[in-house]
């Protein structure tokens, strides 16, 4: 089985109050538990970037569609990742997420 990365691109704000804030992480432990031995990293959100341009410039951020977080999956195919991903919490709060087929060359 391939990996597969999740980059998830908006939601990067906390929900505001405790019972949202639960209800939020309740609804990532739900997915993740659905996902059971697919999920090979349940990641981390991320924080400020910098972008690194060929030329050597450095800027601030990601642009407009900075990453906010990510995970790592298993799954026997792209189309199989994709339909695991479809299941992701970010998406019902009008983030998109990203599947990348990682590759082990080291």
């Amino acid at each position: 089985m391939a990996k597969y990365l999740l980059v998830y691109h908006g939601g990067g704000g906390m929900a505001e109050g405790e019972a949202a804030q639960a209800e939020v992480m309740a609804a990532w432990g739900t997915w993740f538990q659905n996902l059971g031995p697919a999920l090979a990293d349940g990641g981390n959100p991320v924080g400020q970037s910098k972008t690194i341009a060929s030329d050597g410039a450095v800027s601030d951020g990601g642009g407009a569609n900075a990453a906010t977080g990510y995970s790592l999956i298993t799954a026997d195919s792209l189309d199989a990742a994709v339909a695991l991903a479809k299941g992701c919490p970010v998406l019902g709060g009008g983030s998109s997420v990203e599947v990348a087929e990682t590759f082990d060359v080291m």
